[in-house]
């Protein structure tokens, strides 16, 4: 009897220290990203190198710790669609600068945006999704560097390429209307750098530093589907940990909308347009600051000079070789008499605005700025 109740004993100790390490091992058990991103050796030469994306590449999953975001509005890129992450270090943290200036984010930080085509005609399967790039931006301790990631033909791997080059794509949308694109732009590093420059004094000497354009409070200010959960993304960031709390949110008067958005005031859509398309040239200490236009969505909005910043009733500064009729920026009423209508008009080369980012027109956000022309009050 004695016997057996030593047994028993020993088997209860020794199942009670299982059970006990089990659930340590349980308690004590976190999770780790996969994601590299070693500021000594970045841009690494594949984009599977930094682990970004969980299982096949090209469902662009994104690994844990890598958040998906959504700006208002987007720069309009040929009408590629795309999708886009921000990845932070642990224990690191953006914080707030204003409600129209870029989130400042930590050393180490990495955004992540691919360019893609759905139901793509000249490809094989043909309607198959086509991945064209990936770009990245990377924050290292002396400023942003710039990688872009070439998605190979069985979309199975990108490759670091600076250097730019070109690609046709035919696609249909979703109404099942074929567009081609002849030569969408995959971008050299100096044209990333003319769109993400910003020039400041450093002693008495001009130098460019290099930032990122649409992770502003009033882009990030609206609800955005998870999967799981539909939230605020600025609520997202602080609860993830990868946002500074303590900062009001951008009133409703602050936030950028979706100029698709065709039940929002013209108005709004217009300034939604420019600020996402056009003020990272046209602003204070950017590349085209030589002109008149402020086209930033808060330089924007003000009644005493916001249809001045948007170029209304402003005389043309330099009328080059072009049309003599468009001696007025924006002349209400008259989209033929405008530059700026003109130049998002063009495909040439020579004219047409953006600088960057299209090589097709835009014929969407043309009959925006259409619309918006024929609404303004005449030129006192």
């Amino acid at each position: 009897m004695k016997k057996h109740y030593l047994i028993g004993l020993a088997l209860l100790a020794f199942t009670t220290f299982i059970l006990s390490c089990s659930k340590s091992d349980e308690e004590e058990y976190v999770q780790v990203s996969p994601v590299s991103v070693n500021l000594a050796t970045v841009p690494y030469a594949k984009l599977s190198d930094y682990h970004f994306f969980d299982g096949d590449m090209k469902q662009q999953n994104p690994s844990l710790d890598v958040l998906p975001y959504e700006p208002a509005s987007s720069l309009f890129t040929d009408y590629a669609h795309k999708k886009r992450f921000v990845w932070l270090p642990k224990n690191t943290k953006a914080t707030y600068d204003g409600d129209g200036k870029v989130l400042n984010l930590p050393v180490g930080a990495a955004l992540v945006k691919t360019f893609y085509y759905d139901n793509v005609q000249n490809v094989t399967p043909v309607g198959a999704t086509r991945i064209i790039e990936t770009r990245i931006m990377i924050r290292k301790s002396s400023g942003w560097i710039f990688a872009d990631y070439v998605w190979n033909t069985e979309q199975t791997e990108a490759y670091l390429d600076l250097n730019g080059s070109n690609t046709s794509v035919d696609f249909k949308d979703e109404n099942n209307i074929l567009h081609n694109v002849p030569s969408y732009r995959i971008p050299n590093e100096v044209q990333c750098i003319i769109c993400h420059k910003s020039k400041q004094m450093v002693g008495n000497v001009e130098v460019d530093t290099y930032i990122p354009i649409g992770i502003k409070p009033q882009n990030l200010n609206f609800n955005f589907n998870y999967g799981t959960e539909s939230k605020n993304q600025l609520t997202k960031w602080i609860e993830k940990g990868y946002l500074e709390s303590g900062f009001s949110f951008p009133s409703a008067e602050n936030t950028t909308i979706n100029y698709n958005d065709t039940s929002k005031p013209i108005e709004l859509r217009a300034r939604s347009y420019v600020d996402v398309n056009c003020a990272h040239c046209h602003q204070v200490d950017r590349h085209c600051d030589y002109r008149p236009m402020r086209f930033a969505f808060s330089e924007t909005g003000n009644m005493s000079n916001g249809l001045t910043n948007m170029g209304v009733c402003v005389d043309t500064q330099d009328m080059q070789d072009f049309p003599p009729a468009l001696s007025k920026i924006v002349k209400p009423g008259n989209v033929n008499r405008s530059m700026m209508y003109y130049r998002l008009n063009t495909t040439n080369e020579n004219y047409r605005m953006p600088l960057h980012g299209r090589t097709v027109i835009h014929e969407e956000g043309v009959a925006l700025i259409e619309q918006w022309i024929n609404s303004l009050q005449p030129c006192p």
